[in-house]
């Protein structure tokens, strides 16, 4: 992802700046959608495996990057696993 857009984007909710998802946080978040525990801000199930992901800065909601764009809309925040 183009590191100047990077720094200009921030959650469309808290506000809070946002950074590439560690290999940790895509893995956890992933066994989550494998077990059917991952959900939507809007209560639906992720079904599809996230490739990579943006993270609030206090890693509590990510939002999917697919083709290389970030779907940053409200409704498609997942609340993230803690990463242990």
């Amino acid at each position: 992802m183009d590191k100047q857009l990077l720094e200009i984007l921030v959650c469309p909710v808290t506000g809070l700046s946002l950074s590439l998802a560690e290999s940790a946080e895509i893995d956890a978040l992933n066994a989550a959608i494998d077990n059917g525990s991952a959900e939507y801000a809007d209560g639906s199930a992720v079904s599809e495996r996230v490739a990579a992901l943006l993270v609030t800065r206090d890693h509590a909601t990510g939002y999917r990057i697919d083709d290389g764009i970030p779907i940053m809309l409200p409704e498609r925040g997942i609340a993230l696993p803690e990463v242990s």
